[in-house]
């Protein structure tokens, strides 16, 4: 980085990335058994064939039965995963509802960014409301209520085994298309998602299978999952664990299902007011990739509104920059759905 404003803001991005000591390298894996496959000599190849099935079949990928048990205590929501994990904990899905009076049937999915605990974006789905807008904050699969107790980070979600992190986006996807039919029992019919980082991606992939959706703000954008993993400063430690064992490449090509790239060509045709959210700073979802977003929108022709925050990743929950963010997708919300 070049500039003295750049520098500033990297130095501040590096302490605050750096603030968690509680990152674990882990083994790497291929994880096969997650995604149903027997045993073999050449699991790379399994998974990028699997990979490349499931993107091409990726209504099926995706699809799902709607739960059955939804149960809303207070502000409380709960329903069952209709997508299995081992872990007893993550299979129950944890929402907070923000409801609106004058909503209008008008309401948001929030998802927030990797790591976040159960008060994660709760000021935003407030900020939401003053602008008339319900929200439905949904914690992303191993997070926070759905963490297994072994686990002081949700490292199930974005980790060195392969198959377990598709199986983990696979399931979050899921899970908030599952929270837009709740909300459609509630009477809402003007639906949006919003993501944060990693509930961006999440975000992306749901709005790019979901029809109903008529609002979409990605907060912070990027290509593919495996090349943000590599790259990112956020997970170093989660590319520690590859080792020698998978190349960047072979790890894009894994990852496709969970990677927003992989749709691209599912944007043209819909009717969904996007807002695209980049900071020109980051150094966990690196610009190149986020600028190769925003062309991919312009040379579709894809309708879409751009915010461009002059920070970086961790530094957009700071002040000034959480305001300037916030405040402008609570506005887009509120005018576009």
């Amino acid at each position: 980085m070049t500039g003295t404003y750049a520098r500033f803001i990297d130095r501040w991005e590096n302490r605050l990335a750096n603030r968690d000591s509680n990152r674990i390298v882990r083994p790497f894996e291929w994880g096969l058994d997650w995604l149903g496959l027997p045993p073999t000599d050449d699991p790379a190849q399994a998974i990028q064939e699997y990979a490349q099935r499931s993107v091409q079949q990726s209504d099926a990928f995706f699809a799902y039965r709607p739960p059955s048990d939804f149960r809303l205590e207070g502000s409380h929501l709960t329903f069952t995963s209709p997508l299995e994990s081992p872990h007893p904990e993550n299979n129950t899905v944890h929402a907070e509802f923000l409801p609106c009076r004058k909503a209008g049937g008008r309401a948001l999915v929030v998802l927030p960014q990797w790591n976040a605990d159960e008060t994660g974006h709760m000021g935003l789905c407030r900020l939401l409301n003053r602008y008339g807008v319900s929200a439905l904050r949904m914690s992303l699969a191993y997070h926070d209520r759905r963490r297994p107790a072994e686990l002081q980070r949700a490292d199930y979600h974005v980790s060195s085994n392969v198959g377990r992190t598709v199986h983990a986006g696979q399931q979050s996807v899921i899970d908030a298309r599952a929270c837009l039919d709740w909300l459609e029992s509630q009477g809402y019919r003007r639906l949006g998602i919003l993501g944060t980082s990693l509930g961006s991606c999440i975000a992306f992939i749901a709005a790019m299978h979901d029809a109903r959706l008529r609002v979409a703000i990605y907060n912070h954008v990027s290509t593919w999952f495996g090349d943000v993993v590599w790259t990112g400063i956020s997970t170093g430690h989660v590319r520690r664990g590859f080792g020698g064992a998978i190349t960047q490449d072979q790890l894009r090509e894994c990852w496709a299902p969970i990677s927003p790239a992989s749709y691209f060509d599912r944007m043209p045709g819909r009717d969904l007011k996007t807002l695209l959210v980049w900071a020109r700073y980051d150094t966990t979802f690196l610009p190149k990739y986020s600028l190769q977003v925003l062309e991919a929108f312009r040379s579709r022709g894809v309708p879409h509104q751009v915010l461009e925050l002059p920070c970086a990743h961790y530094t957009t929950g700071q002040t000034p920059f959480k305001y300037i963010d916030g405040f402008a997708m609570a506005r887009f919300a509120a005018k576009n759905l």
